[in-house]
């Protein structure tokens, strides 16, 4: 199935589950799961990784995330994007908890060519996410936890094993970094 295709079946599945729906939700996960498991089963083998349990392990993790998530996700953008967004970043993590760099990973077109919209919308969203990569990945999670899962900066600093002065001084200049990478995206020509 196209991933064209699943969206246009998935979105209304997720938002009646959004609203509470539980056999949407149960319905949503069996369709996203299957995806996202040959997602992470091809994405592993391109990094030299073909154990089926390896990709199992890191599709409990990315949906549990989805879990964890879900109140994070825009209505107005494709979900299918949205899943493989957070599929990518669990495979990440999972590569580097592994001693496997994760930096040699081909960008995964499927989830940016549904995130090509008809609009400019999801290029800001793509652009805000390739602003947010280029952080480090400790300032990546500090700006995650606080100004998109909603922690307090005391929280995300516990979970760092910083300060909380420290996690607020790296947390302004991530910001300043993501504002000073998209000013210059902005001045490109098109």
């Amino acid at each position: 199935m196209s991933l064209a295709k699943l969206e246009t079946q998935l979105r209304p599945v997720f938002l009646a589950a959004l609203a509470g729906d539980a056999a949407a939700y149960r319905l949503f996960l069996d369709a996203i799961s299957a995806r996202l498991r040959g997602y992470l089963r091809q994405m592993l083998a391109r990094a030299g990784r073909s154990e089926a349990s390896e990709a199992e392990d890191v599709l409990q993790e990315t949906l549990l995330a989805l879990h964890l998530s879900r109140h994070t996700y825009d209505p107005a953008s494709p979900v299918t994007a949205w899943a493989h967004a957070i599929a990518r970043y669990k495979l990440v993590d999972h590569l580097r908890r592994s001693g496997r760099h994760a930096g040699n990973l081909p960008i995964d077109d499927e989830a940016y060519q549904l995130a090509a919209p008809e609009s400019g919308g999801s290029d800001a969203r793509l652009d805000l996410e390739r602003a947010m990569q280029a952080l480090p990945e400790r300032t990546r999670r500090l700006i995650d936890r606080v100004k998109l899962q909603g922690a307090s900066v005391a929280e995300a600093a516990n979970a760092a094993g910083m300060t909380e002065t420290a996690a607020k001084v790296a947390i302004h200049r991530g910001l300043q970094a993501m504002a000073k990478f998209l000013s210059k995206r902005g001045k490109r020509p098109a």
